[in-house]
């Protein structure tokens, strides 16, 4: 059995001139809603046995604060550039390489690309990932190569506006 997250990252600052859209950090907002992510993972006693995340500034702020919640070291959090670029299909490349010695994988990444990997498993699909949103899936498989061969166990979709 295998585990996928998939995770937008949390809302950023758009006010800051002069940074990269690449460089723009997370909101105070944004990090409340995340630790709201964090608090429901926890209630359901979810570990990750590796999270890559995109290494834009407000996706790896992301995915450390959900690493330090779930007791993850974030030395360990993987950064891949394929996240970042926008490609579905690449990040679809990441989690069919992922070593199968891992169980449970968690990406961290932006719109649309999230999204459009979410809806490639969700029947029916969802509109649109909101920031901090996470969709778990699981799949009957022994090896990652093997998902698209597989249907995919929609475990929960939650968003920080459903633990209001």
């Amino acid at each position: 059995m295998k585990t996928l997250y998939l995770v937008r990252h949390a809302k950023a600052s758009w006010d800051e001139s002069g940074l990269s859209d690449f460089d723009r950090p997370l909101l105070p907002k944004g990090i409340k809603k995340t630790n709201r992510i964090v608090g429901f993972l926890q209630k359901r006693n979810t570990q990750v046995d590796l999270i890559i995340s995109s290494p834009a500034v407000r996706a790896l702020e992301t995915a450390k604060i959900i690493a330090a919640g779930l007791d993850y070291p974030s030395i360990r959090i993987r950064t891949e550039q394929k996240i970042f670029n926008g490609y579905h299909d690449r990040i679809l490349d990441i989690i069919y390489d992922t070593r199968n010695d891992i169980q449970s994988l968690m990406i961290v990444g932006h719109n649309p690309a999230i999204t459009l990997v979410a809806n490639l498993f969700l029947h029916p699909g969802i509109e649109i990932m909101p920031t901090t949103g996470v969709v778990c899936l699981s799949f009957n498989i022994d090896t990652w190569a093997e998902i698209p061969s597989t249907e995919a166990i929609r475990e929960f979709i939650m968003y920080p506006k459903l633990l209001e």
